[in-house]
């Protein structure tokens, strides 16, 4: 498999879970209060939303570089 196929393929599959799931969270710990030797840490919930457009975009071109990328004028 040559690689222009891989990332087609890596861009359709990103792009359908960008779909799918509309973005994702994660947990992030943050040091809240130090006072000398106790320190106080929070986790903070982030959540990064993937746009709409950029999923479709994404899928739109992983098949066309899937369709058209191996050929050769």
């Amino acid at each position: 498999m040559n690689p222009l196929k891989l990332i087609a393929i890596i861009l359709l599959v990103g792009g359908t879970i960008a779909l799918a799931y509309g973005g994702f969270s994660y947990t992030k710990d943050t040091t809240a209060v130090k006072l000398g030797s106790i320190e106080l840490s929070v986790q903070e919930k982030e959540t990064i939303n993937v746009p709409m457009w950029a999923g479709v975009g994404a899928v739109a071109i992983g098949g066309l570089l899937l369709l058209f990328g191996g050929r050769k004028p």
